[in-house]
């Protein structure tokens, strides 16, 4: 009987200890919502420079309260969004309304789609991994841009 005991005890230790392995492979975008990514930010269109996308991902970062970025500019829109910590989610509308404000004032011509729903972080970088593995065209990524911004409209 207490053979049994002790083999059962050992068979259940080791089933808990291969569930706790460090080196389990796990899909990279469900990481997306646990760890920082820092993207690059991308633009869909030619008309204007990366430069300004790339500072848009710059002065989005530069908020004390965020610490994840994903921007992507189309041709019409462009798509901020962005993780808060973990202390500061109980301020998400004053973090959203401070960061509206800080766009329309530095890129008054721009029109901007912003989000801090991990749903839309993590459709948005979906299509940047697409993007950047070439699985997608410009247009048919312009397309998947509407898609995940009116997406966004319909979640608030």
């Amino acid at each position: 009987m207490k053979k049994i005991y002790i083999s059962c005890t050992l068979v259940g230790f080791i089933f808990l200890a291969s569930g706790c392995n460090p080196h389990a492979r796990q899909e990279d975008s469900g990481m997306t919502l646990l760890k920082k990514t820092n993207s690059s930010p991308i633009q869909l269109s030619t008309m204007n420079s990366s430069k300004e996308v790339q500072d848009i991902k710059k002065d989005v970062s530069s908020l004390p309260e965020i610490y994840d970025v994903a921007v992507i500019k189309g041709k019409k829109d462009t798509l901020v969004v962005y993780k808060v910590k973990h202390l500061q989610r109980f301020r998400m509308k004053k973090i959203e309304k401070k960061l509206n404000t800080l766009l329309e004032k530095k890129y008054p011509d721009d029109k901007f789609s912003v989000s801090s729903d991990y749903k839309i972080f993590l459709e948005a970088e979906r299509l940047r991994k697409k993007i950047k593995d070439a699985h997608v065209t410009k247009k048919k990524a312009e397309k998947e841009l509407q898609s995940i911004i009116k997406l966004k409209d319909e979640t608030t």
